[in-house]
């Protein structure tokens, strides 16, 4: 019987090209995403390329559409084998000039939605003793970066949360737990980023703005200039989760490039695939 696959955010990018790396990798894929209409790109691969992918709503911020996706898919395979956790949302703006309603949606979207979408596939998993969840969190998750204090937050959050969990459900329930840390990506997130971004036409302004543009320019200088290549593809990441999802003993934390690595360096270089804290925990703790 086919592993299947749980993956959030499948209209583009990341979750774009993994739905269809693991249909072509023998997976059924449940290819979600929080606004169908968004769906025809997929929908033309599935049909040019006869892949094993059902599609289905899931809107990350909402209880109810989370809990009917999963049920759906226990309704029909009575498992669920493995959860990728990709919707997220890029922000860059300060704190001071970011509204509440955006504060709350950058967490909404970035944590909250991998909390409830992991706290809704768990009973499942548990029950089958089998399982893994990997998400996709951001170098940003491992490293604060200048105006994406909002951001690197909520995936500061899901790093904790990831970690907490797999102390104790991966030795009691076979539950594998990844965070896979990507550093740029470039696909729509980051015309997405932009466009939340813009603060009357502008991405910062005031005193903030000649900051922001030394940061940006720094951002390019670096890009052009580096060694690695900054930014991925949505494929090439897309490659990382399906080799974690494929592997017989995943590591807690995987970086999906050289750059990645290097920038996150001083926060990993003790402990690069998050082993040693687990192993940690688990002895204070349990």
């Amino acid at each position: 019987m086919k592993k299947n696959v749980l993956i959030t955010g499948t209209s583009t990018g990341v979750g774009f090209e993994a739905s269809m790396l693991f249909a072509k990798n023998n997976y059924k894929v449940y290819a979600t995403m929080r606004n169908l209409k968004k769906a025809d790109q997929l929908k033309k691969k599935i049909e040019e390329e006869n892949l094993d992918i059902e599609l289905l709503p899931l809107d990350v911020t909402k209880i109810d559409s989370i809990t009917s996706a999963v049920e759906t898919i226990i309704e029909k395979d009575g498992k669920i084998d493995v959860l990728v956790n990709n919707a997220g949302a890029g922000f860059a703006k300060t704190i001071e000039q970011s509204t509440e309603d955006e504060i709350r949606w950058v967490t909404e979207v970035n944590y909250h939605g991998v909390v409830f979408c992991t706290q809704a596939v768990l009973p499942y998993m548990r029950k089958q003793k089998s399982g893994q969840i990997i998400s996709i969190t951001s170098v940003g998750g491992l490293v604060g970066q200048p105006f994406n204090e909002l951001y690197c937050g909520a995936k500061f959050a899901v790093e904790g949360f990831m970690e907490g969990l797999a102390t104790y459900v991966s030795d009691a329930f076979n539950i594998k737990i990844t965070c896979v840390e990507p550093g740029g990506i470039a696909t729509e997130f980051m015309t997405s980023a932009i466009e939340k971004t813009a603060v009357e036409g502008q991405f910062a302004t005031g005193e903030y703005q000649p900051i922001f543009e030394r940061y940006m320019a720094g951002n390019q200088k670096r890009a052009n200039e580096s060694e690695n290549q900054v930014y991925q593809t949505g494929a090439e990441v897309a490659e990382v989760v399906l080799n974690v999802a494929q592997h017989e003993q995943p590591p807690l934390r995987i970086r999906t490039s050289k750059w990645a690595e290097d920038f996150c360096e001083l926060k990993t270089q003790a402990d690069p695939d998050g082993t040693k804290i687990v192993n940690k925990l688990k002895a204070s703790f349990l």
